[in-house]
Order: C-alpha cells, then structure tokens, then sequence
C-alpha cells in the first residue's frame, strides 16, 4: 500500500495515499480563540477555509509553533476528509512510498498509530489512521 511519507522532527510517519488530498505550503494562519493547542488556525487555501493542526503538537512530540503574519515552517498536509477541510502540519515530507507489511507499534502508542511499516529506501515508518487522527483532535476540544 501506498503511503505520504513525513517527519516531524527526526522520525518518519506515514499515512495512506487515500487518505491525503494534497500537500501544500503553509499559508499566513489566523488563530482561533479559546482553540486547544495544537489547533494553530485557519488558512486560505484557494477560497476554502482549513482548519490547520500542529501533528507534532497533537502527538506531545514537539509545541506548537507560533502563529503569527508570517507563515509557520514545514508543510501542510490536507487530508480527505469530504466536505471539511483539515490540513496536519509536518516538517518535511519525503514523498510517497510503497510501505510492508505494519507490525505492531512497540510500547503504548498514540491512538491514531496503527502500526509500523519499513519503505523499500529503509528505516522505520510510523503509519497513522486518518480517522484515528479526527478523533484525536475532537477529544482535545472536548477537554476544554
């Protein structure tokens, strides 16, 4: 199966194909009151409004940066998602990748993880369940 390949920070991570509508260049964002942390915004992507997430943040990997006029670094990544608009902040991304067969994730994994899968180019890729994500984020604002 094929997957978008990421990092945030040093490791890799991973989602289907499917599930991503595009990956794009962060544009300025503007925040949204009383919004849980890794909820950077909202942005402009030709005429339609993404909420945008901080991934590193959400995940306890890293804070969220900063939003302020300029954009912040990295790259956008719009999930499929029907008629809402959701785009995961991430470092860098790799590209897309055939991944193996996933194995369990070791140890007490984030919700959305559902395993780990290893790209013919080598390493490690932590893939992540788009649906699994949604509901991560719709937990953070219910403990608000």
């Amino acid at each position: 199966m094929r997957h978008v390949i990421f990092r945030i920070g040093s490791e890799r991570y991973g989602l289907p194909l499917a599930a991503v509508r595009e990956v794009v260049e962060p544009a300025p964002m503007s925040r949204v009151p009383c919004s849980p942390e890794p909820v950077l915004g909202i942005m402009n992507l030709r005429g339609r409004v993404v909420t945008v997430v901080s991934l590193g943040a959400l995940m306890g990997i890293e804070p969220a940066p900063a939003v302020g006029e300029a954009a912040p670094a990295g790259k956008v990544v719009i999930l499929d998602r029907g008629r809402r608009d959701l785009g995961l902040l991430v470092g860098e991304v790799d590209g897309v990748h055939t991944l193996g067969d996933l194995v369990a994730a070791p140890g007490e994994a984030f919700s959305a993880v559902r395993g780990v899968g290893r790209p013919q180019t080598g390493g490690a890729v932590t893939v992540l369940e788009a649906e699994g994500l949604d509901r991560q984020i719709a937990a953070t604002f219910k403990g608000r």
